[in-house]
């Protein structure tokens, strides 16, 4: 990508347009986003926020009728490259972009297995290299000390705001070079929102975070840098 020059570069889209159907919701959007930062995106609700994030996993591929124009470009490894080039693993993209909805998902199975079930889907099998990993992915969303005696348990026994960092763990663990997050906070109370804000605030130099999130105070605290679409 000869157009790239800054080096602080991780996320970049050219003329990105995206229609479901005949109904545009993106049109020609060209932007950069910059390493070990938070970028929010902002802006009315049906204006494409959600599905600009789908563009760099790829999640809208299997969504009937949905179509792509433009390119778009994430830097993994200190290489650039085009996110729909026919070399491009859909496994290995995802394993470099995470990705955390509105609603927390944890799956039915216990605290531990939830974290781990990733690594799983990687052949990662070795117990001590999975118990490392675990610890360390539940540190890093603050979630550790809170649950390092009930790892066994139903995690959807967790409060929301619990259950909603352990998606993140989970996203975390296989180390994400990027890690997207639509609306993380949209229906946990205040004290648990704030507690998300921190944890992304530590994590963002060795991941870079795009951001979607209706509340200016949260974003006047947290973004670096602010996307608006309209």
């Amino acid at each position: 990508m000869k157009e790239i020059i800054s080096s602080n570069i991780k996320i970049k889209t050219v003329n990105l347009s995206f229609n479901y159907g005949r109904l545009s919701v993106l049109k020609d959007i060209s932007v950069e986003f910059p390493e070990c930062s938070i970028s929010a995106i902002v802006g009315p609700s049906g204006k494409g926020k959600s599905t600009f994030l789908m563009i760099f996993n790829r999640l809208w591929e299997t969504i009937p009728g949905a179509r792509m124009e433009g390119e778009a470009f994430i830097r993994l490894k200190n290489k650039w490259i085009n996110i729909y080039d026919r070399s491009v693993s859909l496994p290995d993209l995802r394993r470099s972009v995470g990705t955390v909805f509105q609603t927390p998902n944890p799956l039915p199975m216990s605290i531990f297995k939830n974290i781990s079930f990733p690594l799983k889907l990687s052949g990662v099998k070795e117990k001590q290299i999975v118990d490392k990993k675990v610890e360390s992915a539940l540190k890093q969303a603050f979630l550790w000390e809170e649950v390092k005696d009930r790892l066994n348990e139903d995690a959807r026994s967790l409060s929301g705001g619990q259950q909603q960092r352990l998606c993140i763990a989970r996203s975390l663990i296989l180390d994400p070079e990027i890690l997207l997050l639509d609306e993380p906070t949209s229906f946990l109370d205040a004290e648990s929102g704030r507690i998300i804000e921190d944890l992304l605030l530590s994590i963002k130099e060795r991941c870079t975070i795009l951001l979607i999130s209706h509340y200016m105070d949260q974003i006047r605290r947290i973004a670096d840098q602010v996307e608006t679409f309209e």
